[in-house]
């Protein structure tokens, strides 16, 4: 059922593009690294700083400024990953590494979304044992992504 999905993805004259297109290939993959830094970049400080770091630093101001970045970061990487995705996604749908990193994705986002659903944009609302456990579980996802994400070179 989605193998024909798949295969009209890599058909698709984006996917021709890019498998023939060498700087346009370098330049998806360059965006995607580049969300990853802005993603991971500002989410790890924000992390640590809800588990306790740097206690001195407004949780408030740098939560106004990372957790934007962040979210854009998650973005850029999403679309030029999903670009990405299109040149072989037939083989990078059946790695198992490849759904790994795609359930850590989920799980990270709908973390973070639900925790400033329930604490608020700023995190004002939540208790400080709350913001920990969404700490280390964001911890656990991004950089688990970030693992898995690389791990994909090594098994295709």
């Amino acid at each position: 059922m989605i193998e024909p999905l798949l295969a009209a993805l890599e058909a698709s004259s984006a996917a021709q593009w890019l498998r023939g297109a060498r700087w346009g290939y370098a330049a998806v993959n360059a965006a995607h690294i580049f969300g990853l830094a802005l993603l991971i970049g500002a989410i790890l400080p924000l992390d640590l700083r809800l588990l306790g770091f740097w206690k001195s630093v407004d949780r408030r101001a740098l939560t106004r400024v990372l957790a934007p970045v962040a979210a854009t970061g998650l973005a850029l990487a999403i679309a030029a990953g999903f670009c990405l995705f299109a040149i072989r996604a037939r083989e990078y749908a059946a790695l198992d590494v490849f759904r790994i990193k795609l359930l850590l994705i989920v799980a990270g986002a709908g973390a973070a979304v639900l925790l400033h659903a329930r604490a608020g944009w700023l995190l004002d609302r939540a208790e400080a044992a709350a913001l920990r456990r969404h700490a280390l579980i964001s911890m656990v996802c991004w950089l688990g992504a970030l693992i898995c994400g690389r791990l994909i070179a090594f098994v295709t």
